[in-house]
């Protein structure tokens, strides 16, 4: 499995509500998600695989290497928890602050 294919199902996921979304800022966020490949190799096996989860301006970076046992696993459930947390710290930010969309 091609790791920008697993990002694109995982991001297709999370936009269409697969994922329980629990927060209003979830569900209000939920499309403008995007998670993609940030290191060189598209494979599973690669030395060192690198995946970013962004909602408009906020992201993190969650980096893996091969031999971790269930790999796409691992990587789906840490990107919604990604995305969950981007979630509560912009819930976080003051009233007063704009968010572009």
């Amino acid at each position: 499995m091609k790791v920008s294919d697993l990002c694109a199902m995982i991001q297709e996921s999370i936009r269409s509500g697969r994922y329980p979304l629990a927060t209003d800022t979830e569900k209000k966020f939920a499309g403008s998600t995007q998670v993609s490949l940030k290191s060189g190799a598209d494979d599973l096996k690669a030395r060192d695989v690198a995946i970013e989860v962004r909602v408009l301006e906020f992201y993190v970076v969650n980096n893996y290497v091969p031999n971790i046992q269930h790999l796409p696993g691992i990587i789906e459930a840490e990107a919604v928890d990604s995305f969950r947390m981007i979630c509560r710290k912009i819930d976080r930010l003051d009233t007063g602050v704009q968010i572009k969309r």
